[in-house]
Parts: structure tokens; sequence; C-alpha cells
């Protein structure tokens, strides 16, 4: 008996799974708010009313996309601020980190940067709600740098945002260049590795 309902359980997560992946493909060239339940059925191979054995609506199936495309860089994160050495190896690992998941992941990427000011509400608080916890983690390190400890907790956390906002403005940027090919791509990385460097050099002098 258990083996059968393994087989089901697999069965059901493989039908989810399809029915991520074609709304990815689907909204490379449409918005969330304009996908259609029955386009998404038709291209995952199911039924209609499969759908909503794995999602209430479209909304609920873009949170679960917001969680496929954020939620595993937590600890990856965590793991890139923790790396010792100077700010320069910090910066590479950092703008490493985003080359890497848009390379991996560009469909994720694509949806989280057109749905975060896009149309569907829910999209927008889940995306939020995720880029939020990314500065709470980065503020959390920030409080433990020497240059940082007479901040407020205010600048720290207005701080972390700033580093959250460069990350996605970073993805995008890779996301756009990486069709033209590896010197573009480079291009890219350069900018961000600067416009680190630039935030870094304010943040030493921000109490001056």
């Amino acid at each position: 008996m258990s083996h059968i309902l393994g087989a089901r359980q697999a069965q059901k997560q493989r039908t989810r799974q399809a029915l991520m992946e074609a709304a990815l493909v689907l909204l490379e060239h449409q918005s969330l708010s304009s996908l259609g339940l029955r386009e998404v059925t038709r291209a995952a191979g199911v039924a209609p009313t499969a759908f909503y054995r794995h999602f209430r609506d479209t909304a609920d199936l873009g949170v679960a996309l917001v969680e496929e495309a954020l939620g595993g860089l937590h600890a990856v994160l965590r793991a890139t601020l923790a790396e010792t050495g100077d700010s320069a190896v910090r910066i590479d690992g950092a703008v490493g980190l985003i080359a890497r998941h848009v390379r991996a992941y560009p469909a994720h990427v694509r949806f989280v940067t057109r749905e975060r000011h896009g149309g569907v509400e829910r999209v927008r608080a889940a995306i939020g709600g995720q880029l939020g916890l990314f500065a709470e983690e980065v503020a959390a390190w920030l409080a433990t740098q020497p240059d940082c400890a007479r901040w407020s907790e205010d600048d720290v956390r207005m701080l972390a945002h700033v580093h959250v906002d460069h990350m996605v403005m970073t993805a995008s940027a890779f996301l756009e260049a990486g069709p033209y090919g590896e010197e573009r791509v480079e291009a890219a990385a350069s900018l961000a590795r600067r416009q680190l460097r630039l935030i870094g050099l304010g943040r030493r002098h921000w109490l001056d």
C-alpha cells in the first residue's frame, strides 16, 4: 500500500512541477495578471480540473513560483556574507552568486523582476516578503561590521535595503546581457562590482 501512495505522491509532484514550468514558459512573453488557467493546463498537458488540486488560482501559482525562485537563496546568501577575506573578495562572491543564479534560473529571475511591481497583489507581497528577509539577513551581517558599530538600526536597515535593491538590479542587468554573450555579461558584472565598491566607500564615511 505504501508504494502505491508513494507513486501517487510522486505523480502529484510531477504534475505540480509541470504546471509551474508551463507557467514560466508562458510568462516569458506576458504578465501573470494576463495568464489564463486553461493556458497553463494546456501547456502542461493536464486537464483544467487538475490545476485546483495544486493551486487555488493563478495568484497562488505565482506565489509558489516566487518561493521556488527565491526561497533557496537565503542559505547561499548567508554563506556568501560569512566568507572571510577583504571587501573585494566579498564583492566578487556576491556578484558571482547573482550571476550563477541568473544563469541557472533565467525564467525565474525574469518572472520576479517583472512581477515585483506587477498587477497581482499577493505575488507582489510574496516577492516583497522574500526581499525583506534578504534585507534582514544583510542587516544582521552589517551590524557585525566595525564600520557600522555606531550606526542606528534605521540606518543599518536602510543600507541593507540598498544592497537588496542592488541585487535585484544586477540580476536584471545579467538577464538583459545574457543573450548578447560573455562580453556583455562581464561588463554587467564589472559595473555591479564598481557600484558595490562605491556603496562600501559611502558606508565607511557615513558618520563623518
